[in-house]
């Protein structure tokens, strides 16, 4: 037994070598081929204009008039966020049932274009959707919102047909014995198992949202990113400034949240 035991654990750790060479060669190869000048990235000359630059930063704007726009650009980063993330949660778990086998014996027929449509949504970015959407609704916050809800629907729909395929089959063949309906079996046997999952899964696509919804304003969209754009394009570098101070703190404040969350789930 103890012999069986070692030549699989050889086997690994020879496996893992393997990936290991063929991650390392791949880093090289990439230094080689991207031919980064870091010279003159490091030279005198470069670093003086980016100290010239970030001084540009210094005092951030802190005028009543300005805050109080900053303020509410925050406000709408945040709720398209949050919104976005919220609409993304439904759609990815109603495309999670047909694109997971939910058991044995399931032909899973839906299961490849389920998939298709999954990989569909995720493999287009926000910034794309939020552009395709601005021309139906035009500029603000509404099309920003779409975009990251359809987006991260591809991203969580994966994730949570994932959960439900590895989800333990106990409860859920015990009620399919009886003769329960595959919807019923789903929302008492299945969801509670992979409940934690879901909301975990969804709170870390909502920090990422928070990030994307603030770029998602160069396009027009609206928030933090929208005055992002425009200040920085007319090279107002102390409004700038406070626009970026408000971007980090809104992600370190979901963050927070987040991991208090997760904290308290774990419980």
């Amino acid at each position: 037994m103890n012999v069986v035991a070692g030549r699989e654990l050889g086997r690994a750790r020879c496996k893992a070598c393997w990936v290991s060479c063929g991650v390392l060669l791949l880093i090289v190869a990439s230094f080689v081929s991207l031919n980064l000048k870091w010279a003159d990235f490091l030279a005198p000359d470069a670093l003086a204009k980016i100290g010239v630059f970030l001084l540009g930063f210094l005092p951030p704007e802190t005028s009543t008039v300005f805050l109080a726009k900053a303020w509410q650009a925050l406000l709408e980063t945040l709720a398209m966020s949050a919104l976005g993330t919220l609409l993304a949660a439904v759609l990815g778990l109603a495309l999670a049932l047909p694109a997971a086998k939910v058991h044995a014996d399931d032909p899973a027929w839906t299961k490849p274009f389920a998939r298709l449509l999954l990989n569909a949504l995720r493999s287009i970015p926000e910034l794309v959707w939020a552009a395709l959407l601005l021309i139906c609704a035009g500029l603000g916050p509404f099309p920003g919102t779409l975009a990251l809800a359809l987006h991260t629907a591809g991203v969580l729909g994966r994730l949570f047909a994932e959960s439900i395929e590895n989800a333990p089959p106990g409860p859920a063949s015990a009620l399919r014995v009886r003769g329960i309906s595959e919807l019923r079996i789903f929302l008492y046997a299945t969801l509670p198992q992979i409940w934690p999952q879901v909301i975990s899964y969804t709170l870390y696509r909502w920090e990422n949202n928070i990030r994307a919804a603030a770029v998602l304003g160069v396009v027009g969209a609206g928030g933090l990113g929208q005055m992002l754009s425009y200040h920085l394009g007319l090279f107002q570098m102390r409004e700038t400034s406070t626009v970026l101070i408000g971007m980090v703190a809104l992600v370190a404040l979901v963050d927070a949240l987040s991991f208090m969350s997760r904290r308290w789930l774990g419980r």
